[in-house]
């Protein structure tokens, strides 16, 4: 009886298993830490279909880079907002409207239309940073996310590297 107790968990857990290997599979490839500061392999972007923005990495605006903005908007790739300056825990921390609108001000000056998409610094945020964001017309991405998508990282700096990612 117990054998085949563990046996059906066992088979639940390779079944779960599967399924968000198949999931991961059809959905869209995305790539976190985009930015003219942080080196970035070109297969990673090129295998992507989405690319997360930093707009003012390391107190660098992407907007001073207009070349950069205009490489990145000829890809023709999904892009959005990931965090502001990247900070660690950036969004844990209770922010302001005006914090988030100089990052969405930055990406829209590079880019030319503000990011419709979101996505938090190592997916921390907490519920005032949530409905400031939802009151900017962004769409929340987090943890589910990056379990139903491949997520490559340009510095390959994640507990799971990219080369992983790709087994699974």
């Amino acid at each position: 009886m117990i054998k085949k107790r563990v046996f059906i968990i066992l088979l639940v857990i390779f079944s779960i298993i599967l399924i968000i290997f198949f999931i991961r599979l059809i959905n869209p490839t995305e790539i976190d830490d985009v930015s003219p500061e942080i080196p970035c392999e070109q297969n990673l972007i090129d295998k992507s279909d989405v690319l997360w923005i930093i707009p003012n990495f390391d107190n660098v605006s992407i907007a001073e880079n207009m070349s950069w903005c205009e490489q990145i908007l000829s890809l023709n790739k999904t892009i959005g907002m990931h965090g502001v300056m990247h900070k660690y825990d950036e969004f844990k921390t209770d922010r302001t409207n005006e914090y988030v609108l100089g990052g969405i001000n930055i990406f829209e000056k590079c880019f030319g239309f503000k990011p419709t998409r979101f996505k938090p610094p190592q997916l921390i945020i907490s519920g005032n940073n949530e409905k400031l964001i939802k009151n900017n017309n962004m769409e929340l991405m987090t943890n589910l996310n990056q379990i139903t998508h491949k997520v490559y990282h340009c510095n390959d700096s994640d507990i799971i590297k990219n080369w992983v990612i790709d087994l699974f």
